[in-house]
């Protein structure tokens, strides 16, 4: 079993970016909205920017 190291660096970089932010999210429920939000877009984002960068 291999890593893909495009999903590893993409999903750092957003997780990164969250938790960077979240402090000023508010309550817990709310980041944890938000922060199942982000991954959603993140993983529905992945194959397009991967396609698009032909990776």
């Amino acid at each position: 079993m291999g890593f893909d190291l495009t999903a590893i660096a993409w999903y750092a970089v957003i997780c990164g970016v969250l938790s960077a932010l979240a402090p000023s999210f508010g309550g817990r429920p709310v980041r944890l909205a938000i922060g199942g939000l982000v991954g959603i877009v993140a993983a529905t984002a992945l194959p397009v920017l991967r396609g698009f960068f032909g990776l």
